[in-house]
């Protein structure tokens, strides 16, 4: 694992994006299409901002998020609107979009339909990740049901998950599929994210499930 600190959030940004535009271009250097898995979320919006204006060959890139909660892509809570809205804009409006959540349909009738989607784009290219405050990162919660099974090396690709604290359920990409990105890049901001990936990295994954995809990681930090 790397950490990359930042003097604050609008360089992290701007850098952030810039790194993630070149992981894309030499990508793209060797294959025909390439993935690109983002979070939601309020952090990675200002990176998209930028990142949707680079002069990449966009129209082979395949852009999918890492965790969709299931609600309609237009609702707030929807990540695919937060993606659509600041990254496939600009130059990125080319970029194809993969969901992770179809609507009108339970989550579990949908995975092996949504799993033949993901197969083509392993390994990743490029991940960028969040983590939350409890070490969670994607929809893999500390404590949830079927989370030791998400983090099996053979796990499926995508996984439900369902807490008590969340509103709905969520599918989310599994550790297999998120730690074998050929780049992988964490962004978290402030004080107490820093203490708890300090954490994690002495805790078992169940526990700190961020800590079964850092392996290779370059972590992006700023107050």
């Amino acid at each position: 694992m790397k950490l990359q600190e930042y003097a604050d959030r609008d360089m992290l940004a701007i850098d952030v994006a810039n790194v993630l535009a070149g992981n894309l271009e030499s990508a793209l250097l060797n294959h025909d299409l390439v993935s690109l898995a983002v979070p939601g979320g309020t952090t990675p919006g200002p990176i998209f901002d930028v990142l949707c204006a680079a002069d990449l060959e966009w129209d082979r890139v395949q852009v999918l998020p890492t965790d969709e909660r299931c609600v309609p892509g237009d609702h707030e809570r929807s990540n695919e609107r937060l993606i659509r809205e600041r990254l496939l804009t600009n130059r990125a409006s080319v970029a194809q979009y993969i969901p992770l959540y179809v609507p009108g349909k339970d989550p579990e009738d949908v995975l092996p339909e949504l799993e033949s989607l993901i197969a083509p784009l392993r390994p990743l290219s490029v991940l960028v990740l969040g983590m939350g405050e409890d070490m969670h990162t994607a929809s893999l919660f500390p404590g949830m049901a079927g989370l030791e099974a998400a983090l099996d090396n053979n796990a499926p690709p995508l996984a439900i998950a369902r807490t008590e604290v969340q509103p709905e359920a969520r599918i989310t990409l599994t550790a297999p599929v998120l730690d074998g990105a050929l780049s992988k890049h964490l962004i978290i901001f402030g004080a107490a994210k820093r203490d708890a990936l300090d954490r994690a990295m002495s805790l078992p994954p169940e526990e700190a499930p961020i800590a079964a995809v850092l392996s290779g990681m370059t972590v992006h930090w700023a107050e």
